[in-house]
């Protein structure tokens, strides 16, 4: 594993039964449907992949297009991938391991809160990135505010393991529009969704 990223926490929120986790997850597929709308990539990469429920979306959503996904190592999710035969690898985001504008979309939901470089890994990005790029972080305080009020993580201060760094909505905005052109914003509860594309293409 690179010393510049860690891994993030395991919990699997897309499997979740909870029904308002479940209902918060609806909100957030909406704003990303709604993000991928007229797009029509022809090469899709998906950083911080995981399991591989957001690659599995990519992969019915544009048939026609080469989806791939990275991830750090980690044994558990290599066996996840083979099974399901899905096109992730290991890799790391603060080091791709692709050519300059390069890949037509460029997804990174609940990734950058785990980074330890966060502007090395958006400055990766936003090199690789021939067009758009659609990036997700847990929205703060909310995000702290609704692990205290579950009782979750008290001792930390409602922080998840493994978040290293915290943005407010505004703030997120601001940290994307460093490197790309920030085009347009969601806010589905607690997280904040930024959709953004290459200064190359604007």
């Amino acid at each position: 594993m690179n010393d510049a990223n860690v891994a993030g926490n395991t919990y699997d929120k897309y499997g979740s039964t909870n029904p308002i986790e479940r209902r918060l997850m609806s909100g957030f597929f909406t704003a990303f449907d709604r993000m991928l709308d007229g797009l029509t990539p022809r090469h899709i990469l998906e950083v911080g992949a995981g399991e591989g429920h957001i690659t599995s979306l990519l992969i019915e959503r544009f048939p026609d297009a080469e989806v791939s996904g990275i991830d750090l190592p980690d044994d558990d999710l290599a066996a996840i991938w083979a099974e399901a035969k899905l096109p992730i690898t290991f890799g790391d985001v603060t080091a791709l391991d692709y050519d300059d504008h390069s890949i037509d979309l460029i997804i990174g939901m609940e990734m950058l809160e785990h980074v330890t470089d966060p502007q090395r890994a958006l400055a990766e990005i936003a090199r690789v990135a021939a067009d758009t790029v659609i990036v997700s972080v847990p929205r703060e305080p909310i995000w702290r505010i609704g692990n205290l009020a579950r009782g979750h993580y008290l001792g930390a201060l409602g922080n998840t393991p493994g978040h290293l760094n915290h943005w407010s909505a505004r703030g997120f905005t601001r940290f994307v529009a460093s490197e790309l052109t920030v085009v347009d914003t969601a806010r589905p509860l607690p997280w904040t969704m930024v959709k953004a594309i290459s200064t190359t293409s604007v």
